[in-house]
């Protein structure tokens, strides 16, 4: 793999936390609860951050230096190289909630949900605390169940945050210092929906080369726009040597989801890819991509959870410690 990515590496940093919440009472949550974390999340973060108090953004004097303006509607500036059709960058951060099956806790429950914070958004980590405060003042679910914020702890189970009492801000993570993988084989387990498409359509199967388009696309929007800095790689020879590895193993199935979008007022269909899949052939270039594509998810939705996968067979079997 040629470029500058040796340089990417090194300033592509992120933090992944740890937030353990009980409820007061009782949560009535749905089965997949990445929606209503994320919508609440939105809402609690504008609340807290917001000094205005306002409903829009628009024609705010403090928009430049707004944290929630920068979190949740990152401007593409008119000069960038990438995303000049766009209105807005992709988010700073990953919501990865508990993925049981559960729909109702009690106090006795402790619920964990991670998030990982991407460059400089992990510099904004406590107003992602006061947010997760707020959101259990709100209450969360149908039920508007409400909810406490005991514990904070990073990917190395540090203590960050207890009680109302910051100790310390999350170590980041780079790039560079994830263990990348080798071989020619390598099984990938998607632990929440994989929404990604090609030739505009949403895949019902998954190829290598589609896979690695999503990671590329991904990977190089968030260095870009959050960590400041470009990933110049020959994307055409990579592509054309994704074509050549093929699927060995496929285990991968369509699982539809509706969640409810408080934009639109309305339920929206979505589904994608659960499962497992196996590919092999020439994976040398393709290692530093999946390795850190484990943490910051691929596809579309990974605001809300989608596109999380582990790396779990072959000789693959990598990373800093997957979470």
């Amino acid at each position: 793999m040629q470029g500058n990515l040796e340089e990417v590496k090194r300033r592509f940093y992120f933090s992944t936390v740890r937030f353990f919440i009980r409820p007061i009472l009782e949560l009535h949550l749905p089965p997949y609860k990445g929606s209503t974390f994320r919508g609440l999340f939105g809402h609690a973060f504008r609340s807290i951050s917001c000094v205005r108090k306002a409903k829009v953004c628009d024609g705010c004097a403090l928009d430049i230096e707004c944290p929630f303006r920068y979190v949740f509607f990152t401007p593409v500036p008119l000069d960038a190289k990438k995303m000049k059709k766009y209105p807005y960058a992709p988010h700073p951060f990953v919501i990865l909630p508990p993925l049981d099956q559960r729909k109702h806790y009690g106090v006795e429950d402790l619920l964990e949900v991670t998030l990982v914070l991407i460059g400089k958004g992990a510099d904004l980590f406590p107003y992602f605390v006061y947010a997760f405060e707020q959101m259990g003042k709100i209450g969360a679910g149908k039920r508007r169940g409400k909810f406490t914020v005991e514990q904070v702890r990073d990917v190395d189970d540090e203590l960050l945050y207890e009680k109302g009492k910051f100790h310390r801000f999350p170590k980041n993570l780079f790039w560079y210092d994830l263990k990348s993988g080798s071989g020619d084989l390598v099984r990938l387990k998607f632990l929440t929906p994989l929404r990604v498409k090609f030739e505009e359509k949403f895949c019902s199967s998954l190829e290598f080369h589609i896979l690695i388009r999503a990671l590329l696309r991904r990977i190089s929007l968030l260095s870009y726009f959050h960590c400041g800095c470009e990933l110049q790689l020959d994307f055409r020879e990579l592509i054309n040597l994704s074509v050549k590895v093929k699927t060995v193993q496929n285990g991968l199935r369509w699982v539809d989801w509706r969640r409810y979008s408080n934009r639109q007022r309305q339920k929206l269909l979505m589904g994608g890819l659960i499962g497992e899949v196996a590919f092999e052939g020439d994976l040398g270039p393709f290692w530093p991509l999946l390795s850190l594509g484990e943490w910051v998810h691929v596809g579309k939705g990974t605001s809300f959870g989608f596109g999380k996968y582990q790396i779990i067979g072959g000789q693959g079997n990598v990373s800093h410690g997957s979470f």
